[in-house]
């Protein structure tokens, strides 16, 4: 039977993690993603779990080892954020690929400097072209279907590309919420164990990741990008039989309010349900006001987006992170370039947020969202502004 716990989401998240019968995992502590390595080390030492964890002395060392182990057939989790997240940016291309399908926890939070420990998009955004499955999830409950799923989708034969979690650090990692687990026994049936294309073994020797010369470079990249593409399927496949085993529904993007929309939240992470609460009240004061909270972030689901924001006539994207130098923030780039071409296209105006922890609240939601009709009603047009930033 599944079993219903208040827990911390980040610790929940390792339960989730053993759930899925990893064979190995690496994890190098990081606020505020430690109590993930913490709590994954304890399970596997206690003897819950038939899995090594292996102590290393850095990131790099953690993405370097659970690579390896990956391309030796076995199932492998690891876990980071923000500084850590860019000391595994050399081997991140790697491990893509090589297509090992590992699994790695992102608990979310601002890239130095200054140095700030807490939880903005930086640190996923700069690993954005590394060609893994990116999803973001929205609460306790997601971390956990979301964790056991991305093994399943890293490992399906047609994918075989590592997919990341990403976690807002604090605003989620560290919150008691009300989680339920699945049943092991249904897990494992949703679940099998893995089969791999290829091994390392000595019994059979193989060369994984070989030196490339022009003559081949562009073919692997193109069949990584060909593969990171046809992922989307995979993901809807997935997410459909979850839906069927354990009864909650997941969408690439997911929609609330946007039927009759004139203006629309564009949010990823833990601020939808911040945003859900600011589209009630903006509804209740006569603006037809809706929400879009984008799911996967790698592959861009560009169709899918299309037809979740409707007829609305302006979207307001919250953005946490900037593209410096360029257009604002990596979401909007990436939503402007999904409405490219199309007809009646509506206006987007980008918002820089949040970033850093500064604090985010449903008035704050509101005040962009009527701002932003202001500007659209007296046809001023807005490229990207940051929020609430003095000065």
């Amino acid at each position: 039977m599944a079993k219903r716990v208040g827990m911390e989401v980040a610790i929940a998240a390792s339960e989730a993690v053993a759930l899925c019968n990893i064979d190995m995992a690496a994890v190098y502590p990081i606020t505020p993603q430690s109590h993930i390595a913490e709590h994954l080390s304890d399970i596997v030492a206690d003897g819950r779990i038939d899995a090594e964890f292996v102590t290393v002395e850095s990131e790099h060392s953690a993405i370097s080892c659970v690579a390896g182990a990956s391309a030796t057939g076995a199932r492998v989790y690891t876990a980071t954020s923000s500084q850590g997240l860019m000391l595994m940016h050399e081997i991140l291309p790697i491990v893509s690929a090589m297509r090992l399908p590992v699994v790695m926890g992102i608990a979310n939070r601002a890239v130095s400097g200054p140095l700030n420990i807490l939880n903005d998009h930086t640190d996923i955004m700069s690993q954005r072209d590394c060609g893994w499955v990116v999803l973001f999830v929205e609460n306790g409950q997601e971390a956990v279907d979301l964790t056991i799923q991305s093994f399943k989708i890293a490992e399906n034969k047609d994918v075989m590309l590592p997919t990341c979690v990403n976690i807002d650090g604090f605003q989620l990692t560290h919150m008691v919420e009300p989680v339920e687990f699945p049943d092991q026994k249904l897990v494992n049936k949703f679940l099998p164990p893995r089969k791999p294309y290829a091994t390392l073994h000595p019994d059979k020797p193989v060369t994984m990741g070989t030196f490339a010369m022009g003559d081949i470079f562009p073919e692997v990249m193109k069949a990584k990008d060909e593969a990171l593409k046809g992922a989307k399927k995979v993901v809807l496949d997935v997410f459909a039989e979850w839906k069927k085993m354990f009864g909650r529904e997941y969408k690439l993007v997911e929609t609330y309010k946007t039927e009759d929309a004139e203006c629309v939240f564009v949010t990823m992470g833990s601020m939808g349900e911040t945003a859900e609460v600011a589209v009630n009240e903006l509804r209740k004061a006569g603006v037809a006001a809706g929400l879009v909270k984008i799911r996967l972030w790698r592959p861009f689901p560009f169709e899918e987006f299309r037809a979740a924001i409707g007829k609305a006539k302006l979207l307001m994207v919250m953005d946490r992170a900037i593209v410096h130098g360029g257009m604002g923030g990596p979401v909007s780039v990436e939503i402007k370039s999904a409405l490219y071409g199309e007809k009646n296209p509506p206006a987007v105006h980008d918002y820089i947020m949040g970033l850093g922890g500064r604090d985010v609240a449903v008035d704050d939601f509101e005040a962009m969202a009527k701002k932003s009709l202001e500007a659209y009603r007296k046809g001023v047009e807005k490229d990207y502004e940051f929020y609430g930033v003095r000065g």
